[in-house]
C-alpha cells in the first residue's frame, strides 16, 4: 500500500508515530508492502523498518513549521507507477488529496482516506459561542470536507466522536478504527525512575502535572495556563508543557507562564516517556483533537488524565475511568478538576488507565483491523 501524507517531519507527533509503527507491522508481515511519501526540504529516497520512504521536495506552509506542502502530482503518479499500490492511504486533508487524486487518474488505485486533523474544529473550536466570522470558516470547512470524502472509497477516523461529526454533517463511508500505543515503551515502569528524570529535566519534587504536544492555539494551552495558578495555589502542583510550535511564544506571554516549566519539543521516545512516567498527571486540554494519541501514551505509562470533555481523549478517559473531564474553555471547570485529582488517589486513576490502554489499543490489534479493511477495499467489497 501507499501513505502520502504532509505529516512526517522530525517533530510532528501522532502520524509519524502512527507510520512508523505501521512500518514496524509491515515488517512483521512479509505478504505486506508499505511506501510512504512525504514533503521535504530536500527529495529522497530511504528505507525504513519495513517500508519505503519518498521524500518529495515541498515549500513550507506559512506559520505552520515544520509543515511543507506536497505539490507535485507528477511524482507522485511516478511513485504509483513504480509501486503499484492495491491501496493508496491520504494522511492530509489539505492539497494531498487533490494531488493525489489528479496522479492517480491512470492506475485508479482504491482511495482510503484517514482523517488525522479534525479541519472544522481548527477553524471553531466551540462553534456555538463563536462568532459569524468563524461560524461561517466552520461551515464552509464542513463543505471542504464533504468534498474530499467523496475522492475516496472510505474514510477512516479513529474515535467515535469524529465519526459522529462526520455523520451529522453528511460524509456517510466512515469506519471508525481507534489508535494503538507501543506498550513496551510506555509503561509504568518507568516510574520507578521518576526521581532521576525529573532530575534530568530539572522538574521539582512534589506532584506534577505534564503536557506533551505541539504549541499551537486550538491546543487551547491558553485555558491550561490561565487555570494553572490556582491548581498550584490548592494542591502546590507545578505544570512543565513539552514541545514546540507556532504559537510558542503567544503562551509564553500569558498571565501565569512564568510558573510554567517550559521544555523542548523531546524527538528521544525513550526520553519522552520517562517525562510522561514521572508526571502525577497528564492534561490534555485540545478539543479539536480526532484521536489523542499522547493522552494515550500516557494512560499506558500509568498516568491519569485530565481532559477538555470535547474531541476524542475524553472517550479514553470515560471508557477507562482513568482521569477526570472539564467543559470547553472553562478554567475554573479544569482547575476545579484538576485539584479534585490531585486530591483523590492519583496511583489507582492511573492503573485504570494502563488497565484500559493494554487491553483495547495494543498496535498489533490495531493494524490487524486497518489492513482487513484496506484488503476489502482493494477486493471492491
Amino acid at each position: 500500500m501507499l501513505d502520502v501524507t504532509k505529516h512526517f517531519g522530525d517533530t510532528t507527533g501522532g502520524v509519524r508515530t502512527y507510520l512508523l509503527q505501521k512500518a514496524r507491522y509491515v515488517a512483521a508481515h512479509s505478504e505486506l508492502r508499505l511506501a510512504i511519501v512525504a514533503p521535504a526540504a530536500t527529495a529522497s529516497v530511504s528505507d525504513i523498518d519495513g517500508a519505503r520512504c519518498y521524500r518529495l521536495a515541498g515549500p513550507p506552509v506559512p506559520t505552520q513549521p515544520p509543515y511543507r506542502f506536497l505539490h507535485s502530482s507528477h511524482d507522485v503518479a511516478r511513485i504509483i507507477a513504480r509501486e503499484r499500490p492495491d491501496v493508496i492511504e491520504v494522511g492530509s486533508p489539505f492539497l494531498v488529496p487533490w494531488v493525489v487524486a489528479r496522479a492517480n487518474r491512470a492506475a485508479r488505485v482504491p482511495l482510503v482516506w484517514f482523517y488525522h486533523g479534525n479541519v472544522p474544529r481548527l477553524i471553531s473550536q466551540d462553534p456555538g459561542r463563536d462568532g459569524a466570522l468563524r461560524r461561517a470558516g466552520h461551515r464552509a470547512a464542513w463543505a471542504y470536507v464533504r468534498r474530499v470524502s467523496r475522492l475516496v472509497r472510505v474514510t477512516v477516523v479513529a474515535s467515535d466522536f469524529v465519526a459522529a461529526e462526520l455523520e451529522r454533517e453528511g460524509v456517510r463511508n466512515t469506519v471508525t478504527v481507534p489508535l494503538g500505543v507501543d506498550l513496551e515503551l510506555f509503561t509504568p515502569g518507568r516510574q520507578t525512575r521518576a526521581a532521576d528524570t525529573r532530575l534530568r529535566y530539572g522538574l521539582p519534587d512534589g506532584p506534577l502535572a505534564i503536557y506533551c504536544g505541539r504549541l499551537a492555539r486550538e491546543k487551547h494551552l491558553d485555558v491550561l495556563i490561565r487555570a494553572w495558578p490556582a491548581v498550584e495555589h490548592r494542591t502546590g502542583a507545578r505544570l512543565a508543557i513539552v514541545g514546540d510550535g507556532p504559537s510558542a511564544a503567544h503562551f509564553r506571554r500569558l498571565h501565569g507562564a512564568d510558573r510554567v516549566l517550559w521544555l523542548p519539543y523531546e524527538r528521544d521516545r525513550e526520553a519522552l516517556a520517562d517525562l510522561v512516567a514521572a508526571a502525577d498527571l497528564y492534561v490534555a486540554p485540545g478539543p479539536a483533537e480526532t484521536f489523542g494519541l499522547a493522552a494515550l501514551e500516557a494512560m499506558a505509562s500509568g498516568t491519569p488524565v485530565l481532559s477538555v470533555n470535547c474531541g476524542g481523549v475524553p472517550e479514553m478517559v470515560r471508557r477507562s475511568d482513568g482521569g477526570a473531564l472539564y467543559p470547553i474553555g472553562d478554567a475554573a471547570g479544569l482547575a476545579a478538576a484538576a485539584i479534585g485529582l490531585f486530591g483523590g488517589d492519583l496511583q489507582q486513576y492511573g492503573a485504570r488507565a494502563r488497565d484500559y490502554a493494554a487491553r483495547e489499543h495494543r498496535w498489533e490489534c490495531v493494524f490487524d483491523r486497518l489492513f482487513e479493511l484496506y484488503r476489502d477495499v482493494a477486493a471492491g467489497r
